[in-house]
């Protein structure tokens, strides 16, 4: 089945430049059409994919991408020529998973957009498992035993990545690339802060020192036949 894209563009000369383009390629392509309700349209068509807008009239794109934070996590790629840095930085803490600076190329925006998807979309809708922990992606759920423990954005991804190495270390570099996708705008200091919450998190919740450290090397989940 053909991969769903949804635009939210209100440029009906864009809009219809990469609706023919994508289709093209073998997307299902759907487009707003109007502008006082995007949410309810978008959600009807179940994208896989997002390209939004950050100018739009009634409301911004920041608006809707919070939003639709609130019940999805369909990844969301900016497609703005408000791309300065400030905008670009705004675009990604409200949950986008790209930006695109307009003008751009065709070919290259539909790679990321390819990228994006193979990303987000490919592994999502799958289930993880170490041991007798199970990691819903599709869900943002940690399971064990009879806890079930809900995860943010930046935990899911921060999970994801050492339950993929499957007792292997992550290291730090590889778990900023994963949370924001670049590390332009990602210090250590933030890192650490995402890790010290999200172990905290998972005391409370009865997993204590899930999450190891390597000194020097990164992070690495606890071995399988310490997880009683």
């Amino acid at each position: 089945m053909a991969e769903k894209i949804y635009i939210v563009e209100d440029d009906p000369t864009i809009a219809s430049a990469l609706r023919a383009h994508l289709s093209a390629w073998g997307y299902q392509v759907g487009c707003a059409q109007r502008f006082d309700d995007v949410l309810g349209p978008l959600e009807a068509f179940e994208p896989d994919l997002v390209l939004l807008d950050i100018v739009l009239p009634f409301y911004n794109g920041y608006h809707w991408c919070t939003l639709l934070r609130r019940k999805s996590r369909v990844p969301v790629i900016f497609v703005s020529s408000a791309s300065d840095n400030m905008n670009i930085v705004m675009a990604m803490n409200m949950g986008g998973d790209d930006f695109i600076a307009k003008p751009f190329d065709l070919n290259v925006l539909t790679a990321k957009v390819q990228a994006v998807l193979r990303r987000c979309v490919g592994t999502e809708r799958d289930a993880m498992a170490w041991g007798m922990l199970s990691l819903d992606l599709g869900k943002a759920v940690l399971s064990w035993k009879e806890t079930r423990l809900d995860l943010t954005k930046n935990e899911l991804r921060i999970l994801q990545s050492l339950f993929q190495a499957q007792g292997g270390v992550v290291s730090r570099d590889r778990l900023m690339e994963q949370l924001w996708q670049t590390d332009s705008y990602v210090d250590e200091n933030t890192l650490s802060v995402n890790i010290a919450r999200l172990r905290r998190k998972l005391d409370q919740a009865g997993m204590p020192e899930l999450i190891q450290t390597r000194k020097g090397l990164g992070y690495a989940l606890k071995e399988k036949e310490a997880l009683l």
